[in-house]
């Protein structure tokens, strides 16, 4: 596979259709996902007999929808539990690490 297959494949991963998922129709309502898309890269070079690279790597994770419907547009975020529940712990530490240190 030559670099410029490689580029074109990965500009393929990373292109809009991975931002915005296709419309649903769902009783009157379009829904349109919502994802973020991080990309990485690579290289390689060296002789012929032992060059090698390699690379790339990226991300999709879905963000939330837009919800069209009766003449409006509105974004709806994605709940990310897992966020919530490491915020909410780190915030507990803080505050007893804070309590503690006012006390001595």
């Amino acid at each position: 596979m030559t670099p410029e297959e490689i580029l074109q494949r990965a500009g393929e991963q990373f292109s809009v259709r991975r931002v915005f998922g296709e419309p649903i129709e769902h009783d009157g309502v379009v829904v349109v996902p919502v994802s973020v898309s991080i990309g990485g890269g690579g290289g390689g070079a060296g002789p012929d007999d032992q060059g090698s690279g390699g690379g790339l790597g990226g991300m999709v994770r879905g963000i939330g929808v837009y919800a069209i419907g009766n003449g409006t547009v509105r974004f709806v975020p994605a709940v990310d539990t897992t966020a919530l529940a490491v915020l909410g712990l780190a915030a507990v530490a803080l505050l007893l690490r804070t309590r503690r240190r006012l006390r001595s």
